[in-house]
């Protein structure tokens, strides 16, 4: 059994498709499973035990005739293999015309609002389960195809499993007091601005988390968010370590792991956290917790569900009292709700 799993991006939305790999090889455990990734997050499937191989996808090239051979090339490479299935868990023109060109035997793909519905991606699909409910997780959504393939749901396997060097390497670094300190990661990013808790907010977190024995605060994130990562950490140099865009994709989830609580908007390395089943508090702002919140501990995510734009979906706030939903979450309650999850780590 040759599979195919196309699903190139985001970080979250991979991280919520590892299930399904998971079980087809635990159903199937002779397959060849390969996956079609963004470039940039080929790290981190690309020790993967349950993947043979990544066809990496590099989403500028497409729209520069000069790649198109290259883009043929890798699509021929791919035919090549004459895959039995091919599953398109992103579910939109590009990634179900790829599915369809790649000539698997069988071609599955999803139809719902955010996954097939969209963009006529529906239509090239050989087989598809019925339409998961509108509040279902991302989670729950892609897994919906295992079932129409014979495939059982259960949850016995590990999502990331460990990256041993990187591990190591977080202790080595940064973090050899694990046995005295109990970490707590900090994510202050966000792929729109109104994801992004005020720093200020972090910053007065840090100052409170200084009355908890024992913690130690790090910043993680992408080079672009370092200045916020400086601002918060500046705060407590002492108790906090600011390594947004410092550490390797392998080093950031190590470093998650390790941790006693993650703090976090609505980012790609929150659902890191969920899947690992580290605890998360999650402040949300326009987006939608029950769809894309953190696995397993919606309860966690702390959101000013009183305003009636609250989600509004949207990447630019249209509010009258501009950023509202984030700005009504305040820096207390998040301490409050750390302070009880801490305590229940002890």
């Amino acid at each position: 059994m040759k599979i195919l799993i196309l699903k190139p991006s985001s970080l979250g939305d991979v991280i919520h498709a590892l299930p399904v790999l998971r079980l087809l090889k635990r159903h199937w455990p002779q397959s060849s499973i390969h996956w079609w990734l963004d470039i940039n997050l080929v790290p981190l499937l690309q020790h993967d035990p349950d993947l043979a191989g990544i066809y990496a996808f590099n989403r500028k090239r497409w729209a520069a005739p000069h790649h198109w051979l290259e883009i043929l090339s890798g699509l021929q490479a791919m035919r090549e293999q004459q895959f039995d299935l091919a599953i398109d868990l992103q579910g939109l023109a590009r990634s179900s015309m790829f599915a369809w060109l790649v000539n698997a035997t069988t071609t599955v793909g999803l139809d719902n609002l955010r996954e097939g519905g969209r963009e006529g991606a529906r239509a090239m699909y050989d087989l598809t389960p019925p339409r998961s409910p509108a509040r279902a997780h991302a989670v729950e959504r892609y897994m919906a195809v295992l079932p129409i393939l014979g495939v059982p749901v259960r949850w016995n396997f590990e999502w990331l499993p460990p990256r041993l060097q990187a591990a190591q390497s977080v202790r080595e670094r940064w973090a050899s007091d694990t046995s005295r300190t109990r970490w707590i990661v900090l994510l202050p990013g966000g792929r729109w601005d109104n994801k992004r808790w005020p720093v200020r907010n972090f910053v007065e977190l840090v100052r409170r988390l200084g009355d908890i024995p024992d913690t130690k605060a790090v910043v993680l994130g992408s080079p672009s968010e370092r200045p916020l990562g400086e601002e918060i950490a500046a705060s407590a140099p002492e108790r906090c370590l600011n390594l947004a865009g410092m550490t390797s994709l392998d080093e950031m989830i190590e470093w998650i792991r390790l941790s006693h609580l993650t703090i976090t908007n609505d980012t790609g390395p929150m659902h890191v956290a969920a899947a690992m089943r580290r605890p998360v508090i999650a402040v949300f702002g326009p987006t939608a917790p029950w769809n894309t919140g953190p696995f397993g501990q919606l309860e966690n995510v702390l959101q000013a569900t009183e305003l009636p734009c609250v989600p509004c979906m949207k990447s630019k706030c249209a509010y009258r009292e501009p950023l509202a939903c984030l700005h009504l979450v305040k820096p207390d309650v998040v301490f409050e709700k750390a302070r009880r999850v801490l305590a229940n780590e002890s």
